[in-house]
């Protein structure tokens, strides 16, 4: 039985605790062990106690007011779903259900057997074990919970903001709990723009910059004060019992107005049971998110599932501490459901368990709610667990990039039922990928590998240096939100 069947626990946030000698950050050195198996794992991850007090005069005083202006930190007990839901009006009405999933059993094993170790995206994998959807509309649902951003600008604490950036970066995870389904790999040059400032604020893009190994850019930015940016590449391995995927790559967030700049990566996503039983999915690692402005940092552990502990189903821990190294926040949560965040008046040491180990003892105002999850829509199970943001990102739009994903036409035929239609109608279009690369190897210099001189360019996305992590990333450029405007796309391949 995996941590999603049967009824969630009710936590409370002195049961929740995390491991403070933290791990770095998952970048170029993910490759993992070819034995681990995180639900075996018996480990004690709780390195602190969290004892709740209440508020005098004298803490209310020192710091227990927000500073976040129209932010409510209102405790998480008498919080009401209607002040979750970020208001604003969308003058074009949204679908709110496509095709429900044809039901058709799939042998995983039969077709993974051999491919024990392999890159997942170079294992040919059968139709029915996608979703409609591709990895860059995956990556544009990292933005669903926008609004933490948009509450994080009006607060004048960093180490307020950076409670609100860490739920946000917490809450990208909470659409995968039941998406045990495979996105569609994009074409090379496959681009998706979500273009969303009536109802969102926002517009996002996303550009598929390599195929080998497949690495995406995004870029967002918001009216509110906000813009975010990430490439990620998609490390994967079948490791016989489960699958990793590892994204590597870091996330940048900047806030305009006050200059704070965050950097954090990805946790490790972990698919257990493809031998036997049912398919879950969990997240572990230790992620950190920093600052580089003030140097306020928010160390978080994804804790992972292990049939043996008494630890929670998917949680999630954390401390925020400013630049001295005081903690001033206690995070707490899952992330599947919510985050909350208890203030910090005091801490101290414990007394040494038997075994040696010292835990911090932090006596914190009581917990105020963060973020909580959106109720999935009606019917969801019959259409792959799709959020009510996911059930938008593929309906088709006037006006895009003849490059978008809304017109590619296998994930187009799934999503309409068609499950036996793409691999037979879209070989004509797929074959262009490969015909198209072989042109391009065949001017690479001599010597130089596939990766270095593949003579590929993305449209809008450019290669730089990035100051703050020493590492070359995929940037937005410009152009392409003009583009749309004059509906000038001669610049664009044809790749469906």
């Amino acid at each position: 039985m995996g941590p999603g069947e049967g009824q969630q626990q009710q936590r409370r946030p002195w049961e929740l605790g995390m491991d403070t000698s933290f791990l770095t950050s998952k970048g170029e050195d993910s490759e993992e062990d070819e034995d681990t198996e995180y639900f075996d794992a018996m480990e004690d991850s709780t390195s602190f106690i969290t004892v709740i007090t209440e508020a005098s005069e004298d803490r209310k005083a020192e710091g227990g007011t927000s500073t976040c202006g129209t932010v409510d930190w209102t405790t998480a007990d008498s919080v009401s779903e209607a002040s979750l839901v970020p208001k604003g009006s969308d003058k074009l009405k949204r679908r709110a259900r496509i095709p429900d999933k044809p039901n058709y059993s799939l042998n995983l094993w039969s077709i993974m057997k051999n491919c024990i170790g392999r890159e997942l995206s170079k294992i040919p994998m059968p139709v029915n074990f996608n979703e409609p959807l591709s990895m860059l509309q995956r990556l544009t649902e990292d933005l669903e919970y926008h609004h933490l951003l948009d509450k994080a600008v009006h607060c004048s604490s960093s180490v307020e903001q950076m409670c609100l950036v860490a739920a946000f970066s917490v809450s990208s995870y909470s659409t995968t709990v039941h998406r045990i389904a495979k996105p569609f790999n994009p074409m090379l040059g496959e681009t998706y723009e979500l273009d969303r400032l009536e109802d969102m604020g926002l517009r996002s893009l996303c550009e598929q910059v390599s195929h080998h190994p497949p690495s995406a850019a995004h870029y967002a930015f918001s009216k509110n004060g906000w813009s975010l940016w990430q490439e990620i590449t998609i490390a994967s391995k079948f490791r016989g019992k489960y699958i990793s995927i590892m994204p590597l790559g870091a996330i940048h967030l900047e806030f305009q107005a006050s200059g704070n700049h965050y950097v954090w990566r990805k946790s490790t996503s972990t698919v257990h049971n493809i031998i036997v039983g049912k398919l879950w999915i969990d997240q572990s690692g230790d992620i950190e998110i920093v600052n580089h402005k003030t140097n306020d940092r928010c160390q978080v552990k994804f804790v992972p599932y292990s049939y043996f502990s008494k630890e929670a189903a998917r949680k999630v821990t954390g401390v925020v501490s400013d630049s001295q190294g005081k903690a001033h926040y206690v995070l707490s949560g899952s992330w599947d459901e919510q985050m909350e965040c208890s203030k910090i008046v005091q801490s101290s040491p414990s007394s040494p368990s038997s075994d040696g180990k010292q835990k911090t003892v932090y006596q914190t105002l009581p917990a105020k709610l963060l973020w909580r999850k959106y109720p999935l829509p009606e019917n969801a199970e019959n259409m792959y667990y799709f959020s009510e943001l996911a059930l938008t990102l593929n309906e088709p739009e006037g006006g895009v990039a003849p490059t978008d994903t809304r017109l590619r036409p296998d994930q187009r035929l799934m999503e309409e039922g068609c499950w036996t239609g793409p691999p037979r109608r879209s070989s004509g279009w797929r074959r262009k990928q490969p015909l198209s690369r072989r042109r391009r190897l065949e001017i690479c210099a001599p010597g130089r590998t596939e990766k270095e001189s593949d003579g590929y360019a993305p449209l809008w996305f450019e290669k730089r240096l990035d100051p703050l992590t020493r590492e070359t990333a995929y940037v937005y450029k410009g152009g392409y939100w003009e583009a749309k405007e004059k509906q000038d796309w001669h610049m664009c391949p044809n790749i469906f």
